[in-house]
This record gives C-alpha cells, structure tokens and sequence, in this order.
C-alpha cells in the first residue's frame, strides 16, 4: 500500500478509502492508492510549520546543499525513476528519462538560490537614509500535481520553494503515486530537516483542505483547466499565492516555406508523444495555402501511420498507451464527433489496437477540419493529428488567438520576417519557431495565458523567487552624537 510522508517518517494514511494503480500497458493492478483526509494534510501542514520555524534560519548557501546531494542521487537512480515512471503511466522509457532529466535540471536550477534572493541596497536615499530591500520566505507552500508527468512536475515548486527557505506539502496524482514513493525513499537519503518536505496522497478532500487550510501560504497546481480555476478562486478567497497551470490547445501553423522533410516529424511527434499526453503537445496544424496542407497531409499520414505501439518498457516501441479505459473512451468520442461535424478521416488510430491488453488508440489524423468543431476547440489529450487549412498567416494568427486557451503555438516556416510577426502577434505565452515542444528550460519562466494559467507570477526560473519569498524593504537613519565622534 502507498504510504504517506510526514515529519521525516513513513506513515499510513488516516483514509479508509483506496484506489487501485493499474499498469495502462497491460491493465495489471500495481498498488492501491489512499484518498486521505483533511486529518492527513492537517499533519502534515503543522509538521510543515513546526520546521518552517527553523529552517527559515539555515543559510540558502547550506539549504542548497541537499538539492546537490539529492541531484547526484537521482543521477544515480534514473533508469530506476525512468522505468517507475513507465510502468504506472505508459510513456515509453526515452520519454520517461527525459522527464527526469527536466526534474532534475530544476533541482539544479535552485542550487542557484543565493544569487536569486538576492536584494538591494541604496545609499543616501535622502540625507543620512539608506534603504535596502530582501527576500523573505513565507511558510509552508503545498503542490498539487498531475498525473501525466509524474515527477517532472513537482519538481517546478518544491525545489525553489525550499531552497528560499519555505517548507512543502506535496499531493502526487492518485494515479501515479508509485514515482514519487521511490522519490521520497531518495529524499530520505539526504536528511533534510523533519518536516521540511512531506508527502500526503488523496483525492478532492485533500486539494480542498489545502486550498483552505488556514496555514498554507500558496498553492502550485498542474491540472485541467475546470480543476485550475476551482484551485484559484478557492485558495485566493482565502488570501493564498496561487499559481494554477491548466489545459491547452496548442496550435501549430506550417506556412508553405516550411522545410517539410524536418517540420512534419518535429510536429507528430509533439503530437503524439507522450500518447497525446502533455499540456505542451500539438494540436491543430494550422496549413497557410493548399500546397502546404497537401504537403503536409501526405507526410504525416506516411507517418502516423507507421508508428509503433505497445508497452512502452519495450525500446522499439514509439508511442505508449493512455493512462485509463475513460481517458481512452474520451478521446474515441472525440475523434467520433469529429467524423460527424465533417472531419475526414485519413488515418484510423481506433484500428489494429484490441490485440493488446491494455488502454492503446494509435496516432490519428483527421484532415478539413474547420474552427467550428469541438474537437478544434478542446484539449484533446491523446495521440490525434488535427490537420486545417486557412489562406493567409493572418487568417491563422486570428484563429489560434480566438482560442479560449493560450499555452503555447509554433510556427514552421523560413522566413524570419514572418516568424517575427508570429512571435509579436500570437496569444500564447510560450512561442515555438520550427520547435515541436517549446518548453522553456529551468532558468526560464514557465507557463500560459487565458485559461490555460490562472495566477499572476509564473512557474521555476528567476519567477520562482517571486512566488515564494516576499519583498521586505527597510529604510533606516542612524543619529550619530557629535559627542562621541
């Protein structure tokens, strides 16, 4: 059973309700999950305030200290995190090391906290007044994550959070608990303070107590937009920090200069990697002209449809499954929909899948579509290729920023005259030009705009600083006596 992580020790949870962790590639039960309480995060947030008390004093120059030791560890451990992270969610070994070496280059990213809180200092402000201003942390910080990247994720709060001297309450997906488990026997490892860093599994009840919990300073999330914004406005009523990454429809436009032979691969597989699975996968390949949407059709269809599908523990296999029966039956009604409104089916990813035990669509293209349709309009959160048609850069560009989301876009194109334009005019916060997955690194600001982000200070890079400390600016004069002088 997956036990919880509280003030330095492994403990069960106080719920007496549990979920079963299935293996997507073979639908084989892996554990049971416990939907804890608000007993269980109550624990866990007064652990989290008793070492606040302390830990706010260590040095950053020594807190930084166990995010090296922890980064050699998970160095160490990769492969083993890796094949973790693919047995309970499906993504295929290679994606699964590259979302741990995301993680861990966050890790790395926060060793650099005494350069980030740093403040500043006037002289003579007026006469004989100096001002100075430093970063202060502000308590205990909780993290909701998801359950498509089941350690990467965290690993954008918790890091910078207690780096600048907070302490953390993280709830992992219940779906994908085993990761962080195999985590936190690391993190024991390297002898943070009790109660610096804990672990509390759940479901609602837990995100609630969180999101109320009168102790708790601010809340990360990563999730589905509808959960986002629950997250914002009940933990912002309550006076928190939020930061609350949400869905996406991530538009991705092929203008006829394009070199077609590098651009058609690079945009299926932000597609499809991941099986669809990711807030920074493509969506709708928007083509400027005819020339470009025959190019691109006839290439991707080649494409598609020569991926290989099945357990992603097997190095040969391209794509993995979804992560559940449900999400699978939701993008099946999807791509179903999308037939009806006038779609045209140009690959068949329902096909050549009932062979294998677990929850498995292959890639699928579906050309003409047109901005009317829902499926155009939706996350659609699996391995589905929406191929569209418009005139003009412009009449692309209005498009995508009619979305109600604003994650990311890309452009593909030769012209950096038009990736100029693109790069001013789009919506979306995170702009790729002729790259799949524009995921900014560690050192950089990450998230969107509308309602894919509901927040004001984004996620990791030099922001993270901004999120967790506050600004205290002191302004002092010393009288001196003549006397003494």
């Amino acid at each position: 059973m997956v036990q919880d992580f509280i003030d330095g020790k492994w403990m069960n949870s106080l719920g007496n309700t549990f979920v079963p962790v299935f293996n997507p590639a073979n639908g084989q039960e892996l554990a049971v999950c416990p939907l804890g309480t608000t007993a269980d995060v109550d624990r866990a947030v007064q652990a989290a305030s008793r070492a606040f008390v302390s830990w706010r004093q260590v040095p950053s120059v020594e807190r930084i200290q166990y995010l090296f030791h922890l980064k050699t560890l998970l160095d160490a451990h990769l492969e083993e995190v890796a094949a973790r992270i693919t047995q309970e969610h499906g993504k295929t070994l290679s994606e699964s090391r590259a979302s741990v070496r995301r993680g861990i280059q966050m890790v790395e990213a926060a060793t650099g906290m005494p350069t980030f809180q740093l403040g500043e200092y006037a002289e003579d402000i007026a006469r004989g007044i100096d001002s100075y201003s430093v970063r202060k942390p502000l308590g205990v910080f909780a993290g909701i994550a998801p359950f498509n990247f089941p350690a990467m994720v965290p690993f954008w709060f918790w890091p910078f959070a207690i780096a600048s001297g907070n302490t953390f309450v993280l709830k992992p997906s219940e779906r994908v608990p085993l990761t962080h488990q195999l985590i936190f026997e690391l993190i024991e490892k390297i002898q943070l303070p009790k109660g610096v860093f804990n672990l509390v599994h759940g479901g609602k009840d837990v995100v609630d107590r969180l999101c109320a919990h009168p102790d708790v300073k601010g809340i990360c999330f990563v999730g589905s937009t509808p959960v986002a914004r629950h997250v914002y406005t009940t933990a912002t009523a309550q006076g928190k920090r939020v930061q609350a990454l949400g869905g996406a429809k991530n538009f991705m436009v092929m203008l006829p200069d394009a070199v077609m032979d590098k651009a058609v691969p690079t945009a299926l597989e932000s597609i499809i990697g991941c099986a669809g699975e990711r807030c920074l996968a493509g969506s709708v390949v928007v083509c400027v002209g005819d020339e470009a949407y025959r190019q691109v059709s006839e290439r991707m269809v080649a494409l598609a449809s020569d991926v290989s599908v099945g357990d992603g523990m097997d190095p040969h296999v391209q794509m993995g499954p979804m992560i559940s029966r449900e999400s699978k039956s939701r993008v099946v009604s999807l791509i179903e929909n999308a037939l009806k409104d006038g779609g045209k089916l140009l690959v068949d990813g329902r096909k050549n899948v009932d062979h294998l035990p677990g929850y498995f669509l292959r890639p699928t293209v579906i050309g003409n579509v047109v901005e009317s349709m829902e499926i155009a309009k939706e996350e659609v959160f699996g391995p589905v290729v929406l191929l569209a048609q418009v005139k003009t850069l412009d009449d692309a560009i209005q498009w995508l920023n009619r979305s109600n989301y604003a994650n990311t876009t890309t452009l593909f194109t030769s012209s950096g005259a038009a990736a100029r334009k693109f790069s001013v005019e789009v919506d979306p916060s995170m702009i790729g030009i002729n790259i799949g997955v524009p995921a900014p690194m560690s050192f950089f600001s990450f998230g969107g705009t509308k309602d894919s982000f509901f927040g004001d200070i984004k996620v990791h890079g030099a922001e993270a600083v901004q999120f967790f400390t506050d600004k205290r600016t002191i302004t002092q004069r010393w009288m001196a006596d003549s006397n003494i002088w």
